[in-house]
């Protein structure tokens, strides 16, 4: 059994951070000395050891304005050209990753996908493990207009999630999709593009999953019954991302796990039990285990307490798959749960060639 984590962060770390995804994240963490920083948790190897062999790799930008810009992220934009600066290094950062390390592949077509699965054969060894990176834009700020969204799916962009926060494509953090965001939505469609509703507002994600006749997933958004926050889905938007088959990725991360959680609470408050709490939810609510699975988002730049309290590294998610069983889940729920549904709705969006 294989996990396919729909979140991590590995180009923007190494590009706010300098972090090197090819080191162990222990190595990572001694080589910084800075206490300040958020934990590393990701690492090629630590994803390999975690039986992770499809990661989303997000594309992701931060404004000068927002009021999350942390200050340890030192790349920031101010206009649409300095977004694009950013995403495209970010993208060029997987292409370097895949050109200088036979153990990763960028995932970009049904053949890249059928090759990374290959080698994790049961006849395939722990050397011979691919590691498949699906690059997904984590809010379109780099896409000046919607026509050019054509260009960037040339240069590899298989996901897309039109907003992280308010844009021009959609109207504040409450708001509906602009003209824009409709044209961007269109477009999107007529290229199958998978399209990502995590960080869309309430309206705009349901105007979407009405709308848009592409595949469509939530990367990493959890359920609103755990933590009431616009970050998170409505029952109702779960149940209509549901009825569009498509497949919400439960975040690892402690605020959006447990109701009462503080950042003062030790580790040890959230377990992965918790978790699994989550992904029960969503299978009780839809009624079925084929629209949930896993979008870690481990490297968000969260505090290593706020993470539960098995995970240290993504080798530690493999732990999940124990978790699962022991709460009930039979090994095939188990399997679609990790890897299979997510698997299910990027196959239908990948190019043939």
């Amino acid at each position: 059994m294989i996990i396919v984590d729909a979140q991590q962060n590995i180009a923007f770390n190494a590009q706010q951070l300098g972090r090197d995804f090819t080191t162990w994240a222990w190595r990572q963490r001694q080589s910084e000395p800075k206490r300040d920083l958020p934990p590393a948790m990701t690492s090629l190897r630590d994803n390999l050891l975690g039986r992770i062999a499809i990661v989303f790799g997000s594309l992701k930008v931060i404004a000068e304005s927002s009021p999350t810009l942390q200050p340890w992220q030192r790349y920031a934009y101010r206009g649409t050209g300095d977004a694009q600066a950013l995403a495209r290094w970010q993208l060029d950062y997987y292409r370097r990753l895949a050109d200088d390390n036979e153990r990763v592949e960028l995932v970009l077509s049904a053949a890249d996908l059928t090759k990374v699965l290959d080698s994790w054969r049961e006849d395939k060894s722990l050397g011979q493990h691919l590691q498949g990176i699906v690059p997904l834009m984590k809010g379109a700020e780099p896409i000046s207009e919607p026509q050019q969204c054509e260009q960037w799916l040339e240069d590899g962009l298989r996901v897309l999630a039109p907003a992280w926060q308010p844009n021009r494509y959609v109207a504040g953090y409450d708001g509906e999709l602009t003209r824009l965001g409709y044209d961007l939505l269109e477009v999107m469609a007529s290229y199958n593009v998978l399209l990502d509703i995590s960080g869309l507002s309430g309206r705009a994600a349901a105007a979407a999953t009405e709308r848009y006749e592409a595949p469509i997933i939530a990367s990493h958004a959890n359920p609103r019954y755990f933590h009431d926050s616009p970050r998170c889905l409505s029952d109702e938007l779960i149940v209509r991302l549901a009825e569009r088959d498509g497949v919400m990725g439960i975040m690892m991360y402690n605020r959006y796990l447990r109701k009462d959680w503080h950042p003062s609470d030790p580790k040890r408050r959230v377990t992965i039990s918790h978790w699994v709490d989550a992904v029960d939810y969503v299978c009780q609510l839809t009624g079925s285990v084929d629209h949930v699975g896993l979008g870690s988002d481990i490297d968000g730049g969260y505090a290593y307490t706020s993470l539960p309290d098995e995970i240290d590294t993504s080798s530690d998610l493999w732990l999940l798959r124990g978790a699962l069983l022991q709460r009930g889940f039979s090994e095939p729920d188990v399997a679609a749960i990790l890897g299979g549904n997510m698997l299910g709705r990027l196959r239908e969006s990948l190019p043939v060639e």
